[in-house]
């Protein structure tokens, strides 16, 4: 036995400790490996390039009400597949997949609370559930949301997170933007304001419709938000667009939305405009 044997042999290896647990993040803004426990307790915000990750309802909801403390309302039931849609999977099967992996009836969560004090209605949407695509129960649930709204003479916020309408509702799903806009207009007739928080990405059919009907227009920093994509819209122009262009930012400088806010400010920020809008409602 050679002196390398002997030496490897005598020294005491541990073995390796096999795991699931997911320990690391890699940031989609700057591609740097974070700590998933240090990213997590940065509200899901890269601690090097400062990239707003996409987050669901539940954290949404504990990050935004007071003490984390809300009441959820109901999903609204619907004809789940009123065009009997296929393609390479059925409708159906492809709803049962997102509530199996998101644990959600569907992309639209509502909740009630109160932020900083103020009674507030918030809806959230889930980008992981179908792209978090409007359909009827999107719909449905915006509507039942401003009726919450209303019945708590309560301002109601929406974050919106969309690739647009759902393609295998067809014309049901369109039809959701009138109606919508119809929900808005009780709202507005009820003196009670309507605040959009933009996240990335709101886009397609939403962003035609009640994502840029807000009294006031907020997003998140770096959200992309626009109706066509980028390379879609290049193609039709045959010309290269800016630098940074449907970028939170860029519609900011360019009056399309009044405020770009950091998660980390976002309650305070919200908390700011409720009172300000109540007061003003008093006053009138």
């Amino acid at each position: 036995m050679s002196w390398v044997t002997r030496v490897r042999n005598a020294i005491p290896f541990i073995a390796k400790r096999e795991t699931t647990e997911t320990l690391w993040h890699k940031c989609k803004g700057c591609h740097a490996m974070i700590f998933l426990k240090e990213y997590q307790e940065n509200k899901s915000i890269c601690p090097k390039c400062n990239h707003h990750g996409r987050i669901g309802p539940q954290e949404r909801f504990t990050q935004i009400f007071d003490n984390s403390q809300y009441n959820e309302l109901a999903v609204p039931i619907v004809n789940e597949d009123p065009l009997k849609f296929k393609d390479q999977k059925k409708y159906t099967d492809r709803i049962k997949a997102a509530r199996a992996a998101n644990g959600r009836n569907d992309a639209l969560i509502t909740a009630y609370g109160k932020i900083e004090g103020r009674k507030a209605v918030v809806s959230v949407q889930d980008f992981a559930f179908m792209g978090g695509s409007m359909g009827m129960a999107v719909g449905e649930g915006f509507v039942e949301a401003i009726k919450k709204a209303i019945e708590l003479s309560a301002p109601y916020i929406i974050f919106t997170a969309a690739g647009g309408a759902r393609m295998q509702e067809g014309i049901l799903s369109l039809m959701q933007m009138p109606r919508s806009t119809a929900a808005i207009s009780m709202l507005r007739d009820a003196g009670l304001p309507y605040v959009v928080v933009l996240t990335d990405p709101t886009t397609g059919g939403v962003t035609a419709s009640y994502a840029m009907l807000g009294d006031i227009q907020i997003a998140e920093p770096g959200a992309l938000i626009g109706f066509a994509g980028q390379r879609v819209i290049e193609q039709t122009i045959r010309e290269k667009l800016p630098d940074g262009f449907q970028r939170a930012e860029y519609l900011l400088e360019h009056g399309m939305i009044d405020m770009v806010v950091h998660r980390h400010d976002m309650r305070e920020t919200l908390g700011t405009l409720i009172d300000f809008a109540t007061a003003n409602r008093k006053a009138a």
